[in-house]
């Protein structure tokens, strides 16, 4: 049936990672682009490489889109060789494979591939200097993707939140509800980033490549040979941590709320070490696609409404 899509003159889109906040939301919002054949962990697990090359000759996609990864910061440290398959070798496989059939990938990155140690915000050709393993796996799949892909984007996002999976904005109305004081760090800084706003500024910038030509074609290739690298894809404006959680209780329309209680990252040691600063300059994904991101306030207001409404 696969083999059928991809021969049938649709656009097959191979969309991994759906159980996790970006994947659900990509999993809605590429369905006008073509034909999406998403998958979850229990149909390619990016741990088994092997399965990741299977799947993707079986599916014959013109497109792999890649949210999918080892998430868990802190369990990285001492979960190295996973972190490192899923993160570094899987999307390194998926590239290759994508060159073999003529397709191009769209992968997600990580503001972690940074220290932290910049004053102003990170532009995508800074340097990168990880500080944890999760960070370095990431960086390992940037570099795998950019030798073996021909055509990629690479978004690079920051702080993801969204309603469903394990999130800051999860965990502070859990917590909420349950403590009447919460301390929450106030020395770390970022651009917490809705899942729905990643899925939406991603596929508008596919459909630029759709609009360019049909997959296969000059316009189509030409249009991915002059705009593959690196974006970054963060919400605009800057917040801490504890500016985060004041927000979400802000916004939350609860008559009983926390006190928050500013703190360092010092009073929290955790086995993966942060970067100070997460920010990400939007300035090229603006000038290359004309996307502007929504400030993050505008994008947790709207989220928590999709919430209520829920």
């Amino acid at each position: 049936m696969t083999h059928a899509l991809a021969n049938s003159g649709k656009r097959v889109i191979l969309l991994t990672g759906v159980g996790g906040q970006v994947g659900f939301e990509l999993a809605r919002s590429l369905q006008g682009l073509g034909t999406v054949i998403a998958v979850d962990r229990a149909r390619i697990d990016l741990s088994d490489l092997d399965q990741v090359r299977r799947v993707v000759r079986e599916v014959r996609p013109q497109l792999i889109v890649n949210p999918a990864a080892y998430t868990s910061v802190d369990a990285a440290e001492s979960d190295v060789d996973t972190a490192m398959r899923v993160n570094a070798q899987a999307p390194g496989v998926l590239a290759e494979e994508a060159a073999r059939l003529g397709a191009k990938l769209v992968h997600f990155s990580t503001d972690y591939v940074f220290d932290g140690t910049k004053s102003a915000a990170y532009v995508e050709d800074d340097a990168p200097n990880p500080l944890n393993v999760y960070g370095r796996s990431k960086l390992a799949g940037e570099k795998a993707i950019a030798a073996a892909a021909n055509g990629y984007l690479i978004f690079r996002t920051s702080w993801v939140y969204g309603l469903l999976g394990k999130n800051f904005l999860l965990t502070m109305l859990r917590l909420g509800a349950e403590r009447d004081e919460l301390r929450v760090v106030d020395d770390q800084f970022g651009s917490p980033t809705w899942s729905a706003t990643i899925s939406a500024m991603s596929v508008h910038v596919l459909a630029q490549a759709i609009a360019a030509g049909t997959a296969g074609d000059k316009g189509w290739d030409m249009w991915w040979e002059r705009h593959q690298g690196i974006y970054n894809l963060t919400a605009a404006g800057v917040t801490s941590w504890h500016g985060f959680a004041e927000a979400i209780f802000e916004m939350s329309g609860r008559e009983k709320r926390p006190v928050v209680v500013r703190t360092s990252a010092r009073d929290y040691p955790t086995p993966a070490a942060r970067p100070g600063s997460s920010r990400l300059a939007g300035e090229k994904l603006a000038a290359v696609f004309g996307l502007s991101a929504p400030s993050w306030r505008d994008a947790l207001h709207q989220c928590l409404n999709e919430r209520r409404a829920r």
